[in-house]
Formats: C-alpha cells, structure tokens, sequence
C-alpha cells in the first residue's frame, strides 16, 4: 500500500500537536515533575550508594557499596535467601539448597533456572544439582562443607574402580553433586566452595573412616558442564571430579589445599570422559594438581569408559608431594588425545608424569606436552610402569597397558634435579616417544640424569641435558644422525 503525501501530512500535524500538549503540561506542573524527579533521583542514588542489609557474614551485615548484581544467565533466577537460606557460617542451609534446586528443576522446560548465592558462608550437607542449573557464587560468597560425617551420604562404589578407593564397599558421596545432568553451570565472581577437610585429612591419616572420603565436586554421567572463575579449597578427597562426562569446561578456576598433610586432595580428576577444556587454572593442592584417569585395574577393563579429547592450556600448578599433571595411575580404560601446552610447573616434586603398572590393561596413546616450564622441580618428566597399587587381589597378571605416541616439546626450565626419568620394562615398553627443543637446568651434577630403559623413541634437534642412548638422534631437518643403543637399565634415582 503506498501512502498519500496527504496521509503523511495529517500524521506530521497530529504529532505536532501531540507535542504541543506535552509542552503545556510540561509548563503547567513544573513543580510535582520537579518533585517527581527528586524522588526518583534519591532512590536510585538510595540504590546505588547506600549498603543493603542482607543475610550474611554474622548474622545480618551490611553489602558493601562494591558489590555487584548477579547477571541473568537463566530465564529465571532466584537468590538462596529466597529459600530460607541464612549465611552466618552456623546455620545449616541443606533445605535451602534442596528447595532452590526443587524450584528450579521445575523450569526446565523453560530454559532452567539460576541460584544466586549472595556474599556469607553458606553451611550446607551435601546436596545435589539438576539440569539446566547455574549455581553463582558471588564475591564474598563462601559454600561451606559441614565436618560431620554422618551427615554424608554414602553411595555405591564407582563401577570402574569397585570399591570406594580408599576402602572397601560404599563411599562418602560429594558436597555438591549431581548424576545424569545435561547443560549445568558452576560459575561466579569468584566466590569459593570450601570442603573444611582438615577434620578428614585427620581422620584418614589416624584410619578412624570406614569409607572412601568424599570429593568437592562430582558430577558423573553428565553432559555440558562448565566450571568457570570459582575457587575450590580444602576437600576431603578429590576438588573436582567429572565422571564419565562429556564436553566439560574448566576455565579461571583456583584450588586450593595445603601442600602437605591434605593427602589426595587433586586438583581436577577427568575420569573416562571425552571432549574437556582445562585452562587457565591455578591450582596448589596437596596431590596431583590435574589427573586424567579411567578406571582400576579388571573394574576399569570391563568398565571400558577411556578419558579422550582432553586440552590441557594456560595453568599453573603446583604439587610438592605428588606430580602437576598426571596421566592415571588408573587409567584401564584408556587414555588417548591429550595434550598439555603452556603450563607453568614450580615447586613441585613431579613435574608430568605418566604412571601404569601391569594388572591396568588399557593404554595411553597420542599425548602431547609443548611449551612445559618448570621451576624448582624434583624430577620433570616421569614415566613409570611399577605403579603396583591394586583395588585388590583379582586384577589380570597379564593385562599390560599399551603406552605409545608420546611427545615432548618445548621444554625448559631451572632448579630440576632429573629432568627425565623414563622406564618402561620388558612386558610395558615405552614405544614411540619424541623429545623435541628441550634445555632444562639442572641443580646438581649426576651421571645419569637423562634416565631411560625399555624406550623407543627419537631425540629432534637440542637437547639438554645429554639425552640416554636408548633414542634415535634427529637434526633439527629430522635427519637421521645416530641409531639408538640398546639400553634398558641406566642409574636409577629412587629418591625422586
């Protein structure tokens, strides 16, 4: 339809004269407008400047003028308080979290719903999630794990491992938890999930625990999960670990435990899952910082779940007791497709290492390290196969793990006592391994600090220190300059 220029005309004399009555309104009530807008300039000043009592700290305390709205991440959105929840770091707030997820369970078919936990500490039993949930943490926003026991569930052992772990039968389940998930979110202004498990750390080095203690996070037979700009401390067992999960995210996150005396506390345990995103992590914890696995020994054989498709990127990490990033020991599912570039090791008695031992079956194929630092490690690159620590009698003496296709480039550092200990045997050799553009200094003198035996590889270009004579050696144009010895026993340094 084409309009008339008449049709324009008597809509531009209509709006003229629509303004004209705004204007003698205008001039007509200039003192209620005045007024009115006082008003209003006084409550959003009230809004924005003024602290806003809220349920936290001790008691009723006072939010600070810095303290940021949540973002709408979900359709809906609900705070904890909403629920009953109180953060004075006594009350329990186990219902509160029950009922807030309740609700949100609800809106699934709407988007799902979000559970803002505002700035307090948030005492709570374990409790679990639901799909197409984000938990926000805000700043100042501490979710904190109660020390007594019996207010932890206990749960079947994992299928792939048999038994609890640390013993026999059921095992403590999570703080936060959460089975068959789709599309969960974990995420905030770095507020922290804090496991207290000191009380636990005692418990387990007395033996006073009939169960496995429990992880931080566990989410398992779950898809969609992102973790993102949290702290986690202070677990009983495991900060975070996903379960035969797939496309998992962890980005921004920092954990945190004691350095010694928090036995078992790692960092981040993908285990048997697929397509998962570590970066950007800083991680100091009491075991391995990050440990890929996929199951224990003929309960990960018949499992059959591998952990596969895992970029490991951008982190720091430390273990003074244990490695930075591990790869098993249980991993009788299978390992494939990992690669680790840019991280920075310090402090650490481990730098990577890969560990198995007969009775894992499985196998560990195409990892990549490139662009590893370390500073001030023991031992930086370690592979060992006589990691005999068994769920029980029943492994298979001949299920021998298969470890082949493994590089290393770009490796530096200072302050390494060996830079690499690698040794296979006769019944698990090392196949096909690369050192590529390594120079690592060293912090003492030795013989055999280069250590090798039952390895087939190549060395590319410089190396340094020395590398063992069981490789081939390359020019940097993958010329071929020097056959491998046969080697399979060099000087060990057990101490590391």
């Amino acid at each position: 339809m084409v309009e008339t220029s008449g049709g324009r005309w008597s809509r531009l004399h209509l709006l003229h004269g629509q303004r004209r009555g705004v204007a003698a309104f205008l001039a007509a009530n200039k003192t209620l407008l005045a007024a009115v807008w006082v008003a209003g300039f006084t409550l959003v000043f009230l809004w924005q400047s003024t602290s806003v009592l809220v349920r936290g700290g001790a008691g009723l305390g006072l939010r600070s003028a810095s303290w940021r709205p949540p973002p709408r991440l979900r359709p809906g959105a609900y705070n904890l308080t909403d629920f009953g929840g109180v953060g004075d770091g006594r009350t329990l707030n186990t219902q509160a979290f029950e009922r807030a997820v309740e609700a949100i369970a609800a809106l699934a078919d709407r988007g799902g719903g979000q559970l803002n936990v505002p700035p307090g500490r948030w005492l709570t039993a374990p409790f679990n999630l639901t799909s197409h949930m984000t938990l926000f943490l805000a700043e100042g926003a501490e979710i904190l794990g109660i020390t007594d026991e019996k207010y932890w569930t206990l749960m079947p052992a994992l299928p792939s491992y048999g038994y609890g772990r640390e013993r026999k039968g059921p095992r403590y389940g999570s703080l936060i938890h959460g089975q068959n998930l789709k599309d969960v979110v974990i995420t905030g202004y770095n507020g922290s999930i804090n496991g207290q498990g000191e009380v636990w750390w005692l418990k387990h080095r007395r033996r006073m625990l009939k169960n496995t203690r429990p992880p931080l996070v566990q989410l398992m037979w779950s898809s969609d999960i992102i973790v993102t700009n949290i702290t986690l401390r202070n677990s009983p067992f495991w900060h975070f670990h996903p379960y035969d999960c797939t496309n998992v995210t962890v980005s921004n996150v920092t954990i945190l435990a004691p350095v010694s005396g928090a036995p078992n506390t790692d960092g981040i345990d993908p285990d048997s899952c697929q397509d998962v995103l570590i970066e950007n992590c800083y991680i100091s914890v009491g075991d391995d910082a990050i440990a890929v696995k996929s199951g224990w020994d003929q309960y990960g054989i018949a499992y059959g779940r591998p952990s596969s498709n895992i970029l490991i990127r951008n982190v720091a990490v430390r273990s003074l007791v244990s490695a930075g990033i591990s790869i098993g020991s249980e991993m009788s599912g299978g390992v494939a497709n990992v690669t680790v570039e840019n991280v920075r090791i310090w402090d650490s008695r481990r730098g990577v290492r890969i560990k198995t031992a007969t009775g894992r079956g499985g196998y560990i194929r195409n990892i990549s390290y490139r662009n590893i630092t370390f500073d001030n490690v023991r031992a930086g690159i370690v592979i060992k196969v006589d990691y005999n620590e068994h769920a029980d009698d029943g492994y298979d003496r001949n299920a021998f793990p298969d470890i082949t296709g493994i590089s290393f480039k770009e490796i530096h550092g200072w302050g390494v006592r060996v830079p690499v200990r690698a040794h296979g045997s006769n019944i698990i050799p090392i196949k096909d391994v690369t050192f590529q553009d390594m120079s690592v200094g060293i912090s003492y003198k030795k013989k055999h600090i280069f250590q090798c035996s039952y390895i087939e590889g190549r060395v590319i270009g410089s190396v340094f220190p020395k590398p063992c004579e069981n490789l081939d050696v390359y020019d940097e144009q993958w010329q071929l300059v020097k056959r491998a010895a046969i080697l399979n026993s060099t000087e060990v340094d057990y101490d590391i």
